[in-house]
């Protein structure tokens, strides 16, 4: 997607040989317009796929989850990483370990939201590690639901989750997947090639 790739050259941070900080225009502060255009983008891919529910994580995946819901027609799910006083039974829960943070959050879906026979999307704003994808699976897989694929707007290429999750045979349509962050310069895998 080139308008997402543009954006993170233009305004992404690269602290590190493996952070990114994109925090101006995805997972902070929005850009309405590019979440826009990402949801139509995400709902393209997975247009034939039935999808009746997107699930993903709080907080940065609301913001794509909800366009491409908007653009989709079906509602978005967040799991939540903190129960409230009106959340605290009749949930699924996982637990999902955070690199960033260097913590592992249990989050949780109200049973009354995601039922068997959903054909869920996942949709997240990050693929690095994978944990955060697979405690969504687990959550899909505890409601007995149908898993039609993952959506991530950034992909680490260079980190393990993507292929892990693509191993287990499950799509991953990654708008951006970045190749390196060597030497404080974003480089991107180039369409067509595999990581």
């Amino acid at each position: 997607m080139k308008q997402l790739q543009e954006k993170i050259i233009q305004d992404g941070k690269v602290l590190s040989d493996q952070v990114l900080k994109v925090d101006s225009f995805l997972n902070h502060q929005i850009d309405p317009p590019l979440m826009k255009a990402i949801g139509e983008e995400f709902a393209e891919r997975f247009k034939e796929d039935g999808v009746t529910k997107i699930l993903s994580i709080e907080s940065s995946g609301i913001a794509p989850a909800m366009m491409a819901g908007l653009v989709l027609g079906v509602p978005a799910i967040f799991a939540r990483k903190r129960k409230s006083l009106t959340m605290s039974e009749n949930l699924f829960t996982a637990d999902v370990h955070s690199f960033t943070k260097n913590e592992t959050n249990e989050i949780s879906v109200s049973k009354d939201f995601l039922k068997k026979g959903d054909k869920v999307l996942v949709i997240d704003d990050f693929l690095a590690n994978g944990q955060a994808v697979l405690g969504l699976l687990n959550i899909v897989e505890q409601a007995e639901a149908e898993l039609v694929g993952v959506g991530i707007v950034i992909e680490k290429g260079f980190q393990p989750g993507g292929a892990m999750i693509r191993e287990k045979g499950i799509r991953v349509e990654s708008l951006a997947i970045i190749e390196s962050l060597e030497l404080g310069k974003v480089e991107f895998k180039e369409e067509g090639s595999s990581l």
